[in-house]
């Protein structure tokens, strides 16, 4: 049997996983599903758990000697790879479950190539590292963030084991905020996206080292890769050791909140 990914650069296997399991999304929508329950209040449904299976076969078929860390089947792959995967086949599950179309599906290369694929739009969003486009329908076009929309998307998920003293609702309630922006909360990475593609100003996450976690990894790339300016919540780089994250599509908007923030 011919294997279709052998050929794909790390973008395109990235880009296939990615998609393969945005299409799994995408069928289970709607349908009566069961849960695993995953203590504190968090859970996978079947659809997490189907699409991240259909994810791991595309890898192991195009890179089956690197290693995958995925949300719902933790580490798997050679304990010796110098490779790893980063797979969130479901950032948004909540609201998948409560009907709701804002989800993504996080496809990572550490410190590589990452897709995003988003299962409602059809769109995918994908970076080999250097450059960010998005693709949709057959059509790739490059991703220009900018901070006209005046947008920012807020998580405020609990729980926040290792945030420090600031809380995102903090910010949003800062007198200089509504001045300048509006808040929305999406609730999934998806929102990470869309500071890359210039439908989001600003995104901020409250946590600890959020760069190497399998629900941003591929947002953070994307968002380097187009050029947004990234920082912890400090405004220092984001690593280990690290706390939470500050996307913002151009210098002026990272300062602005890294002021509302510190203040």
């Amino acid at each position: 049997m011919t294997n279709s990914y052998a050929g794909l650069d790390d973008a395109g296997v990235a880009t296939a996983a990615a998609g393969a399991g945005a299409d799994v999304v995408r069928g289970m929508y709607g349908r009566p599903l069961s849960r695993v329950d995953k203590g504190g209040g968090d859970f996978a449904t079947a659809a997490d758990l189907e699409a991240e299976k259909t994810i791991l076969g595309v890898i192991r078929a195009a890179r089956p000697d690197d290693a995958v860390l995925g949300e719902e089947g933790g580490q798997q792959g050679p304990a010796d790879s110098e490779r790893q995967w980063l797979v969130d086949p479901l950032c948004g599950t909540l609201n998948f479950a409560s009907g709701t179309m804002l989800v993504a599906v996080n496809v990572a290369l550490r410190g590589g190539a990452a897709a995003v694929a988003d299962p409602f739009s059809g769109e995918i969003f994908f970076t080999d590292g250097r450059s960010a486009q998005v693709r949709r329908d057959g059509t790739d076009a490059p991703l220009a963030p900018t901070s006209a929309t005046g947008l920012v998307d807020v998580d405020l998920d609990p729980p926040l084991p290792h945030a420090p003293g600031f809380r995102a609702v903090d910010l949003l309630a800062h007198p200089g905020f509504a001045e300048r922006f509006r808040p929305r909360v999406a609730s999934t990475s998806l929102a990470l996206t869309w500071v890359a593609a210039g439908r989001r100003a600003a995104y901020v996450a409250v946590g600890g080292d959020l760069s190497e976690s399998v629900h941003f990894a591929a947002g953070i790339a994307l968002c380097r890769a187009a050029g947004c300016v990234v920082t912890g919540i400090d405004g220092t780089a984001i690593g280990r050791g690290g706390h939470g994250l500050v996307a913002a599509a151009d210098e002026e908007t990272h300062q602005l909140l890294m002021s509302m923030i510190r203040g």
